[in-house]
């Protein structure tokens, strides 16, 4: 269902489809504004400012006429929904209200970075905001083709199967959720952060993962979750050092560093809510307060999401909302079936959370190395040592890679590869907590952009898709809702009318 170049060429053509794929999404939504009458025509107005310290340095003269005002119309038209806050926070320099802090702050520092070098240049073209739009989506795009490329080279090194990983990031490309990550969105942003950290994470570099899992918390707030790979790595690492190799200081040691991550990974999104605490409470009067402020944990965030949006455990079950959770049901259904469909074919190594391993695999004695044993394995991890075993009752296949539990020495069943691989477990527990986020907590119609940056969802559709005798009808079921959703949400998401 999907053209398969030799490997060689598949960075390449993921470049491509990427790009392409962005081009699509972009004129749809550029005809549909055309032949479509949107449901609110206020995207174009531009309130001034409430702060005095804000970046609109390049505002031209009330009596001076913009170049390329249809242009300029065109533009700021775009400007709908959540995109409205971003570019609002990047123009103004701040955060004006309260619930606008419920918008994380590195998609608006990077838009109004790049405005600053792009605004003398188009500003008297189109116009300041205009510039702001223009820098959003330059932003987004460019990200979402960085991040299918990062997608692909983690499937890879996790997969070891080059055409399920081409196929999942080709999916990727042609998501359901396409039409945020090609607009001013903080999509792109977190998943090309996202990927980038598991990349890297399994190749060993624990730091630098580190570093753009904090970035990806700065993004989105759900990039905090990422921290759960550098504690599941940590978990597996102390017992192995404590239980296998008897080493108590280095289990200690161990645990130390895993620790000292997540905080790393925490920090940002913890020192964005010090600011709004900063901000919203300090210095005002008893009676001015707002009830988040007096709390003895001041949390800004769940109180806008609880307050403003009605966010919260079983609030969204509703009669009336039924269309919003059919609306939600397919990308649900895929992250369930992901799920269901590796514990019951893992059920040791998944309800035992690695630990315990199917009886082929214990047999050759699965270990999941500390970092003491990697060290001198430095130079071999990124490479992967396939050793044949010819057996009358079993083919095995050895394999050293670096997985997302640290570096694993594994003899792996040859009827075992690829998606059953032990090292996706972390990637679909860690699914399964946001598929039951989005479900029971959140508004369950965003399920279809949250889910969508989850690497199992597009491995598990991919990996069915390589069985076309099985499953043939599955996949084209999958590649017809992502068409279907591109449109639909390129039709209504830009005309601001509800989807997803």
């Amino acid at each position: 269902m999907v053209l398969n170049p030799p490997p060689h060429q598949h960075e390449q053509f993921i470049l491509k489809s990427a790009l392409y794929s962005r081009l699509l999404v972009l004129s749809l939504t550029i005809a549909w504004r055309i032949l479509a009458s949107p449901y609110d025509s206020s995207a174009p107005l531009n309130l001034p400012c409430l702060t005095a310290n804000h970046t609109h340095t390049h505002t031209l003269p009330q009596s001076q006429t913009l170049l390329l005002p249809k242009l300029a119309f065109a533009l700021e038209n775009g400007v709908v929904w959540d995109s409205v806050y971003f570019v609002r926070i990047a123009q103004c320099g701040g955060y004006e209200y309260e619930q606008t802090y419920a918008f994380l702050p590195l998609l608006p520092i990077s838009i109004s970075f790049l405005s600053r070098f792009l605004s003398p240049i188009f500003a008297p073209f189109v116009g300041h905001r205009a510039v702001l739009a223009f820098s959003g989506y330059l932003i987004c795009n460019v990200a979402f083709v960085f991040a299918a490329l990062y997608l692909y080279r983690l499937s890879m090194i996790i997969l070891k199967d080059p055409e399920i990983a081409f196929r999942a990031t080709i999916l990727f490309c042609f998501n359901p959720a396409s039409i945020f990550y090609s607009s001013i969105y903080s999509e792109s942003l977190y998943a090309l952060l996202s990927f980038a950290g598991l990349y890297y994470f399994v190749r060993g570099g624990n730091n630098l993962a580190s570093l753009f899992f904090a970035l990806s918390g700065c993004a989105r707030s759900n990039g905090v979750l990422n921290a759960g790979y550098l504690c599941f790595q940590t978990m597996h690492r102390a017992y192995n050092a404590m239980f296998q190799q008897k080493r108590t200081a280095l289990a200690l040691g161990t645990v130390i560093a895993g620790a000292l991550r997540s905080v790393f990974v925490f920090a940002p999104f913890v020192a964005f809510q010090a600011y709004g605490y900063y901000n919203m409470c300090k210095g005002r009067l008893p009676d001015e307060l707002r009830p988040w402020c007096k709390a003895r944990v001041p949390l800004l965030y769940n109180y806008i999401q609880s307050h403003y949006w009605g966010v919260g455990f079983l609030k969204y079950f509703q009669l009336k909302q039924l269309p919003n959770f059919l609306l939600a049901s397919p990308i649900l259904s895929v992250a369930l079936c992901s799920v269901v469909y590796y514990a019951k074919s893992r059920p040791e190594n998944f309800f035992s959370l690695g630990f315990r391993t199917s009886i082929e695999e214990k047999s050759s004695g699965v270990v999941f190395l500390s970092d003491d044993f990697r060290s001198k394995k430095a130079g071999n991890v990124d490479k992967s040592s396939v050793k044949a075993k010819e057996n009358s009752n079993l083919t095995k296949r050895k394999k050293v890679t670096e997985g997302a539990v640290g570096e694993v020495n594994m003899v792996e069943p040859a009827t075992r590869p690829g998606y059953f691989s032990a090292c996706v477990l972390p990637f679909v527990l860690h699914l399964a907590f946001m598929a039951a986020t989005v479900f029971f907590v959140m508004h369950v119609q965003v399920a279809t952009r949250f889910l969508s940056s989850s690497p199992p969802v597009y491995w598990f559709s991919s990996y069915i898709m390589a069985h076309p005798t099985k499953y043939r009808r599955w996949g084209y079921v999958i590649w017809a809702y992502s068409a279907a959703y591109i449109f639909l949400g390129s039709l209504l998401f830009s005309n601001f009318y509800p989807f997803t």
